[in-house]
């Protein structure tokens, strides 16, 4: 098709050459000008032969002609008359041959090789003078309406004509827009001015986002060809992009996306001039605002018909010169994101229901992930187990990992409920929060409380408690259940002294976690949700701006968000009421420590002397205290050559009350000890532990921790 288009726009232009050679034989003598004069007919002669064959070919049994070519497209769009089509294609015989540029070049008084408009001038002369078409008999008409075209005419108002030179006006040189000529021949060439962008193919599970009625208004503009601007906003441009290509593709036509200056009138008329000729959308891709900059308002008076702007939020505002249609990307229902997955993954259609629950992608990022997946696969074909599911999961977090924000981390836990010491109410809540994010599909669009009972989507926790309690563990045992990878966010390290840094470090922590369905955990959230106060200076009201960002950015998050806070009286109570679950992380009591001195100290490792009971009587500490005692106790045995002794753990014990600030009660009962010793530890236990549980979040070691490393952010 492209070659029949090639040599139909050839055989036009071979008519404009004959009349240059027609020309040159009237106005020159035989040796001025017979040679270019002959050249251009043989060429014209051989141009209009190879027309002739590639319609003659079209005209076979089962053969189309084109119904319309590129400058067909280009008179219709921009209302060309003929004697300004003739113009472009003669402006356009230097792109047709070499010989033609050197003869072009030999008449051009400035020595380009490019017609000048004196040249066009004398042919219209000349057309007058036979009677042809192309102007009102008579002289000074002719030149008048050439040089009206040539400064106010449509070609030239929408960029695909130009005047370039120095010289006077008849001595100036017409050439065409950047790539025009190319586009014409039917092929895909880009100005230089145009950066191309890629929206890809249309992807499956838009379609109930194409029957939503900003989609159908959408489209029915796209089809009107009136001009009017189609702004799509996302965070994602893969997913802004995707919307633009289904939108296209539901009008049946085709999408000329690029990257240019928005406001810089001649790009963007390259952009609806190649976007014309190609009978497609032109589609404008604006990045995010870089370095504070505002928003920007394209130039789009050169642009025939309907504009498609995919932006981010915020970074483009439209001008009043025409009407705006905003299309939203969502929402995705369940029913199309398991549609997307059995599409994306048709090899395993029976894992869609799953997939989409697991990992509620938008359907273009579920394609990108197939993608990745089937690349892995053909990498190691025997590592992925028969008939098992892919490994979506390593897929996204392997796709992840050059988006992460400083100090944010992607980890996969395998931290499972038997490892978790923590019973009664609090590891029901636990329990609850997995199940409600694993039926989410199920409750929310299956049986319709999402509009019933205006439920929302996603699960958001805070699990608040003296520090060593197991609330970061609670964490990595929720993302195992779950199946999903644990985005782990320092609340503290995302505080910044800058103006609008703090929210826009949040909002790249949420695109990840949304993008790779990670179980979103904020440590020390209090640094982040401290409670809003009356606006007594200017760092009061930006504060309390932060608070109200992150409320309602929590509130958009669907999936499941894990804060805690050794403060809770800190935490604002706008942020508690928007909890589905609050979850007290208390000291644990004598059986959960034992159980917890089994879990970090295997027996084999563990001498005859060491009293797992008595030090749980004893001692009574968080799980953090225990688990470093048994590690610190684990290598002062590795050092001595033996097993680990009891005199080993209570050291170790001894140097954890140490490094708190708080006394250290003594040495626990020994084997076979007096039943006194045991009787004083359980009175130890039940006078220590209160006052412990109220005074362990200012003298632990954690709570050091954090005091030091806030107190060296404000000093640097």
């Amino acid at each position: 098709m492209s070659e029949r288009i090639s040599r139909d726009l050839s055989r036009r232009a071979a008519a404009v050459a004959v009349r240059v050679a027609e020309l040159l034989e009237t106005l020159c003598s035989e040796e001025a000008g017979g040679g270019s004069a002959a050249f251009l007919r043989d060429w014209a002669e051989s141009a209009t032969h190879r027309a002739a064959a590639a319609a003659a070919a079209a005209a076979a049994p089962g053969t189309r002609p084109p119904a319309c070519t590129p400058l067909d497209r280009l008179v219709d769009r921009f209302g060309l008359g003929s004697l300004e089509t003739e113009l472009v294609l003669f402006a356009g015989l230097p792109e047709e041959h070499e010989g033609l540029a050197r003869t072009f070049r030999t008449m051009n008084p400035g020595g380009a090789p490019h017609p000048s408009v004196g040249l066009a001038g004398l042919l219209i002369d000349c057309a007058a003078r036979t009677g042809a078409e192309g102007g009102v008999q008579g002289h000074a008409p002719d030149r008048v309406a050439l040089r009206r075209l040539l400064h106010e005419g449509p070609a030239v108002r929408a960029g695909a004509l130009a005047l370039t030179g120095d010289g006077p006006f008849h001595e100036r040189s017409l050439t065409l827009a950047d790539g025009l000529w190319e586009a014409l021949h039917g092929y895909p060439a880009w100005p230089a001015a145009l950066e191309e962008a890629d929206p890809g193919p249309p992807v499956a599970g838009l379609d109930g986002w194409l029957e939503l009625p900003e989609s159908v208004r959408a489209v029915a503009a796209l089809r009107s060809r009136e001009p009017r601007i189609l702004l799509v906003g996302a965070r994602d441009e893969t997913v802004a992009l995707s919307r633009c290509a289904a939108l296209a593709r539901a009008a049946g036509l085709g999408l000329l996306a690029a990257r240019t200056r928005p406001e810089d009138p001649g790009a963007m008329g390259l952009l609806g001039l190649h976007a014309a000729v190609r009978d497609a959308v032109p589609l404008l891709v604006v990045p995010a605002p870089a370095g504070g900059a505002g928003p920007v308002t394209p130039a789009v008076g050169r642009i025939p018909g309907p504009l498609l702007i995919c932006t981010a939020p915020g970074a483009v505002r439209p001008g009043p010169q025409r009407p705006v249609l905003t299309v939203p990307v969502g929402p995705i229902g369940t029913a199309d994101r398991r549609t997307a997955w059995r599409a994306a993954l048709p090899e395993a259609p029976e894992h869609a229901p799953e997939l989409a629950a697991r990992h509620p992608l938008d359907p273009a990022l579920t394609a990108q992930v197939a993608l990745d997946v089937h690349g892995r696969a053909g990498l190691a074909p025997d590592a992925e187990e028969a008939g098992g599911s892919p490994d979506v999961s390593g897929a996204i977090r392997a796709r992840a990992g050059a988006l992460l924000p400083s100090g944010v981390d992607l980890v996969s836990p395998d931290a499972r409920w038997p490892r978790l010491v923590l019973g009664g109410e609090a590891d029901g809540q636990l329990r609850d929060a997995v199940a409600r994010l694993r039926h989410q599909a199920l409750v929310l669009d299956d049986w319709r409380l999402r509009e019933a009972a205006r439920a929302a989507r996603g699960v958001r926790l805070l699990l608040t408690g003296p520090p060593g309690t197991g609330k970061s563990l609670a964490a990595e045992v929720l993302a195992t259940e779950a199946g999903r990878d644990l985005l782990v966010v320092d609340g503290s390290e995302l505080v910044s002294k800058y103006i609008g840094e703090t929210e826009k470090n949040l909002a790249a922590c949420f695109e990840v976690a949304e993008r790779t369905q990670a179980v979103f955990l904020l440590d020390e959230a209090d640094a982040l949700f401290a409670t809003r106060t009356e606006v007594a200076e200017a760092n009061d009201r930006f504060a309390n701006m932060e608070t109200a960002y992150l409320l309602q950015r929590l509130d958009r998050f669907d999936g499941l968000a894990v804060l805690t806070t050794n403060m809770r009286q800190n935490i604002d109570a706008a942020f508690i009421r928007r909890m589905d679950f609050v979850v007290e992380f208390p000291l644990p009591d004598e059986a959960g420590r034992y159980r917890m001195w089994e879990l970090h100290l295997p027996r084999a490792l563990l001498h005859t002397d060491v009293d797992l009971a008595g030090l749980a009587q004893y001692y009574p500490v968080p799980g953090g205290w225990i688990r470093n005692a048994a590690i610190g106790a684990a290598f002062r045995a590795a050092d001595d050559g033996g097993a680990v002794r009891q005199g080993h753990l209570v050291d170790a014990m001894r140097r954890e009350y140490g490094k708190a600030g708080r006394p250290f009660p003594g040495e626990s009962a020994r084997p076979g000890g007096a039943a006194a010793d045991r009787r004083a530890a359980r009175a130890l236990d039940s006078a220590v532990g209160p006052a412990f549980h109220s005074a362990v979040g200012s003298a632990s070691p954690s709570a050091h921790l954090v005091t030091d490393r806030r107190t060296q952010k404000e000093s640097s």
